[in-house]
């Protein structure tokens, strides 16, 4: 049996008949072909699926994509559409060499910006701590860290 679901996905409204079981994870990258939102682990210990929900971070591979209704899902794809440039976070990341196989690098740039929200321009105490839910194993973190910092700065900025 599926149910029908709508939600506004990157800016673009989306309707889609799902079962009951299906994950928004398995909903982006599989029906709406939005392939940036990894799947690292299944069981939210990774990070590699964090999307946006209605602006904060949530973590796509176990949350239902029938939960989503009505809501504004924002994914790596909608931070800088096609053609346009990226956002200051995606750019603080690849200036700060802050992704290697690149495995992490959406959901960590998600899990940044959502920690930008949150908390402005944190230190890198704060930064570490709030990365506690993403797993990167190429890194060791100093960089994305530096990313981080890069890119509250450069939001900070920009908001002037």
């Amino acid at each position: 049996m599926t149910t029908a679901v709508s939600m506004t996905v990157n800016g673009r409204a989306v309707r889609a008949e799902v079962e009951g079981r299906t994950l928004l994870v398995e909903l982006l990258r599989e029906r709406l072909g939005l392939t940036g939102t990894h799947v690292g682990c299944d069981t939210t210990q990774c990070g590699c699926c964090v999307v946006h929900v209605d602006g904060v971070a949530m973590k796509s591979c176990t949350m239902l994509a029938l939960q989503c209704e009505g809501t504004a899902v924002t994914t790596i794809e909608g931070l800088a559409p096609h053609g346009a440039p990226l956002h200051p976070m995606q750019t603080a990341f690849r200036e700060h060499h802050a992704l290697q196989c690149g495995y992490c690098t959406s959901g960590m740039v998600m899990t940044a910006l959502d920690i930008v929200r949150r908390r402005g321009e944190p230190d890198e105490a704060t930064i570490r701590e709030e990365l506690k839910g993403n797993i990167c194993r190429c890194t060791g973190y100093h960089h994305i860290v530096e990313a981080i910092a890069a890119g509250a700065t450069a939001m900070a900025a920009r908001r002037e």
